[in-house]
Formats: C-alpha cells, sequence, structure tokens
C-alpha cells in the first residue's frame, strides 16, 4: 500500500484495487461453497448411508471427519496464506476442494466418502482464512468495506440454511451425490475468477519461518477438543475417551499459548488475541454460533419429524432466517456500521436473535408455523445478521497485512469450535429433558397411539428445553460484546496498514479504528 493512500482519506477509492468488487463476486461464491457444504451434506446423509451400506455408529464421522479436519487445520491454513499469499492459498485451496467433492461423490465405500469429507476440511481450512483475509487487504476505505463485509457475512450467516434447501432438492429429486458434486462448478467459476482477477497489495506476505511446534500442538490441541465435544454427544460426557480428550485439549492449547509466547516467529502472535476488540469478537461468536448449530439441528428434526415435512419443504421453511439475515447485515448492518460503535450493533443484534429464540421455546405439537416459527425465524435472522456482518469486520481491522490470513482464521476458528459444541451440548440437553419427560410421562399411556404421542411430546419437550440454553448463550454473547468491544465514535477515514518490516515484531500498525 503506498504511503498516499494510507494518508490521503478516501484514497482507498482511487488507489485501491480497481477489481475489488469482481473479486468480492468470487470470493462470496467461494464462501458460500464452505458453508453449503457444512449443512447439505446433513440432508444427504440418510440416503448416503444406505447407499454406502455405513453403520449407525460410524455415520457421524461424515459430519465428524470434514469438521475435525476443517476445525483443526484452521490457523495452520491462516499462516500458510499469509505465507504464501492469499490468492495463492485461495486458488488452490479451491482446486483441492474440488477435487474432493469429486471424490466424495464418486465414492463406493465408508472409507473412500471419510477420506474424502476430510480432504475437503483440509483444503476448506485453507481457503476460508484465504477469503476472508483477502477482504481484510483489499476494501480499506471505511464505507466501501462496511458495503462488502456486508455482503460476506450475509452469506457466511444465510448460507448453511440455503444448504438445507438445496439438499433437499437435490436428494429427492436427483441423487445424494449431488450434493457433492455441486460444489464442483461453484470451486472452478471461484477459482478462475480470482485467477484473472483478484491483484493482492503488495507487501503483505509473513515470510517468516513456519512455526512448526506452534502448528502442531494448535491442530493437536483443536482436533481433540472437537472430538472431545463430537464424542459426547454419542457416548456421554463420563466417557473415560471423552473426558481424556478434554484434558489433552487443554493440555495441548496451554502448551500452544506458552509456545507463542517463546517463539520468534509465531503462528498465532498473541497480539492478534489480546486485543479488547478481537478477543471480544472471537469469544462473542463462538457463543452464539453454540447457540445457532443446536438451534438448525433442531428445528430440521421438529419439522421433519414432528410436522412431516419433507426435505424440500424443510429447507424451504428456513428462508425467513435467510430473508432476516440479508436485510440484517447488507441493510441495517451496513448502512449503520460507519456511524455507530460495533457494540451498539452487536449487542442489539445478539438480544433480537435471542428473543426469535424465546419464541421458539413456546414450541409445541400443534405449533403454527406462522405465528411461532416464522417469526422466531425472521428475529433470529435479522439479528444474525447485523450482529456478524460489524464481526466479520472488526475481526480482521488493523491488524498487520502479515497477519490477516491468521486473524481471518481465528473467526473461522470460533465458528467451527462454536458449532461443534452447539451441536454435542445442545443435542446432550434435549437428549436427557426428553428421557426424563418420556420416562415420568409413558405410564399414563395405555393405547399405542398415546405412547407415540408422549414419545413426540418429548422430542418437543427436549427441544425446547435446549433453546432455553440457547438463548442464555446469545444474551451471554451480547454482554461480552458491551463489555469488550469498542465504544469510540466510528471514523470513516481509511482503513490500512503497511506491508512487512514496518514495525516492530511485536507491535501493531496503528490505523484509524473504524467503530464497526
Amino acid at each position: 500500500m503506498s504511503e498516499t493512500a494510507s494518508k490521503a482519506p478516501g484514497a482507498a477509492a482511487q488507489t485501491g484495487d480497481a477489481n475489488r468488487w469482481k473479486a468480492l463476486v468470487f470470493i462470496a461464491l467461494a464462501q458460500l461453497m464452505v458453508v453449503l457444504d457444512a449443512t447439505i451434506v446433513n440432508i444427504a446423509l440418510p440416503s448416503a448411508q444406505t447407499d454406502l451400506g455405513i453403520s449407525d455408529g460410524n455415520r457421524q464421522w461424515v459430519v465428524t471427519a470434514y469438521a475435525l479436519a476443517f476445525g483443526g487445520l484452521l490457523l495452520f491454513g491462516g499462516r500458510i496464506a499469509d505465507l504464501w499469499g492469499r490468492k495463492n492459498a485461495f486458488v488452490v485451496g479451491l482446486a483441492g476442494f474440488a477435487l474432493a467433492s469429486a471424490l466424495g461423490g464418486a465414492a463406493t465405500n465408508e472409507a473412500m466418502m471419510f477420506g474424502a469429507r476430510a480432504l475437503q476440511g483440509v483444503f476448506g481450512a485453507l481457503l476460508a482464512p484465504a477469503a476472508l483475509s483477502l477482504l481484510a487487504v483489499m476494501f480499506t476505505d471505511a464505507k466501501e468495506r462496511a458495503k462488502a463485509f456486508g455482503i460476506y457475512g450475509a452469506i457466511a450467516g444465510g448460507g448453511g440454511a440455503v444448504g438445507f434447501i438445496l439438499g433437499g432438492v437435490l436428494t429427492e429429486y436427483m441423487d445424494w451425490r449431488w450434493t457433492f458434486f455441486v460444489n464442483i462448478p461453484f470451486a472452478i467459476a471461484a477459482a478462475l475468477g480470482a485467477y484473472f482477477v483478484i491483484r493482492e497489495p503488495e507487501g503483505g506476505r509473513n515470510r517468516n519461518p513456519l512455526d512448526i511446534p506452534g502448528v502442531l500442538l494448535s491442530t493437536l490441541g483443536l482436533v481433540a477438543l472437537v472430538y472431545g465435544f463430537t464424542r459426547a454427544e454419542s457416548n456421554g460426557w463420563g466417557d473415560s475417551l471423552t473426558v481424556g480428550m478434554f484434558v489433552a485439549s487443554a493440555v495441548l492449547l496451554i502448551a500452544f499459548v506458552v509456545t507463542e509466547a517463546k517463539v520468534k516467529a509465531p503462528l498465532l502472535p498473541l497480539r492478534v488475541i489480546t486485543d479488547r476488540n478481537r478477543g471480544g469478537i472471537y469469544l462473542s461468536l463462538g457463543i452464539a454460533i453454540i447457540a445457532m448449530f443446536g438451534t438448525f439441528l433442531f428445528l430440521t428434526y421438529y419439522l421433519q419429524i414432528v410436522k412431516g415435512y419433507t426435505p424440500i419443504k424443510t429447507g424451504f421453511a428456513f428462508m425467513p432466517m435467510i430473508v432476516g439475515m440479508m436485510v440484517g447485515s447488507t441493510q441495517i448492518g451496513t448502512r449503520l456500521m460507519t456511524r455507530l460503535p460495533a457494540r451498539l450493533l452487536m449487542g442489539p443484534g445478539f438480544l433480537v436473535a435471542a428473543v426469535g429464540m424465546l419464541l421458539m421455546t413456546q414450541l409445541e405439537i400443534g405449533s403454527s408455523y406462522a405465528s411461532t416459527i416464522l417469526p422466531a425465524m425472521l428475529l433470529l435472522g435479522l439479528g444474525m445478521g447485523t450482529a456478524f456482518m460489524p464481526a466479520m469486520s472488526l475481526a480482521t481491522l488493523g491488524v498487520e497485512p502479515r497477519d490477516a490470513g491468521v486473524a481471518s482464521a481465528m473467526v473461522n476458528t470460533s465458528q467451527q469450535v462454536g458449532g461443534a459444541i452447539g451441536t454435542a451440548l445442545l443435542n446432550t440437553i434435549a437428549a436427557s429433558a426428553t428421557t426424563t419427560y418420556v420416562a415420568d410421562h409413558i405410564g399414563s399411556a395405555s393405547s399405542r397411539s398415546q405412547q407415540q404421542l408422549v414419545q413426540l411430546e418429548g422430542m418437543v419437550h427436549g427441544y425446547t428445553n435446549a433453546i432455553w440454553f440457547a438463548v442464555g448463550m446469545l444474551v451471554l454473547a451480547a454482554v461480552i460484546v458491551v463489555t469488550l468491544v469498542n465504544a469510540g465514535r466510528p471514523d470513516t477515514s481509511v482503513v490500512t496498514g503497511s506491508g512487512e518490516g514496518s514495525a516492530e515484531e511485536g507491535d501493531d500498525i496503528k490505523v484509524p479504528v473504524v467503530a464497526h
């Protein structure tokens, strides 16, 4: 970035990458593909399980293999993006993701399927931080940055729900294999577009040698954490291997922090997370995602099992949430981000989402979609869209260009780990409440139909119990944001940082902080 660009307010508009808006299209396309993949396969899982002869005990690995590789390797992927250059990491990540998707679609047995899903996770971990950090270094003008992150935030939040619709359509009318093959045209279009359109700013690479101990400790620590929660869901919290995984994760991650404080060129410079704003963003985002992911799962089961919706109808039932996210992100967030401090968007955003969750605690077997689920989904989408958008922008604001990949990876890590924790934790709460309810009421059910009714009532009772917990999580996320995230007046000048070597190793470059 030239010196003039960093000094003249509004200079980014003239000196910024002329192709940045075209580049945003391809970055958004790649982000949509990665987010879609997290949910699209869930809808196709029953069909794939039958075709490939995967046992009930092993079917969780279709989801877990992806989550472990993705969650565990994100920090490494972010650092590779800083080392190779974000454009290179982005294109390689897309090519690898397309190849892994082709393998998944062509799978003939469970081992091939699990391998393909793990490989998707590996390339996803390279692709996701590169995408977000490209936005961070290409959009330097505060107002433009607000628009770009508004679009990106809407896709990051709403893409999962789109996956339900697409997964339902492909599984019902074509074949489960197309939930994998559909990634290939997405990846090819995004990779070709990125290759020809993206021009990465000079001087943003981090050419320090790779911190191998940091890579090993963070990867193993995060894998142990994600696997611990996944295993807790299927084997219970008291299972000896589950407890062992949590202990191992704590030891490895503490050792990682100690190592990062000592090594000359750390994988995760502690300055990235000790910044009060960024620390608050990572923590609140992870907690909010815990609430979101569990609720996605419960609503899918509620609509299909209790209400008898088809996969396609279930997917379309999520549309109000997508609409809410688009409006919250691109209209409310984008318009107010340069006028209000981030905490005044994120805090109320999480609270509006909590009100939506609160409506869902009223679910019963006979609840009407129009009067209960529809308004709840709209509020949830609106609140999360409004909160996500400044979070995505602020998490990478003011970092040195050489740290942009790692800062972006931390956003993705908090989302992935939050998702794994949310699914396991809320499922366990729901299952326990269902078991207790059925045990208490089954005695009074004399006929078979009454027993089935008790089972369904128990299921809904379990969901609402867990959703109460999700409400608490969203309120906690709002409190963290209001307590930790910046309160200064927004500044609409240029957000930029000089290249590598422009500051001491341990210092952040001081930039005009836009209170996103």
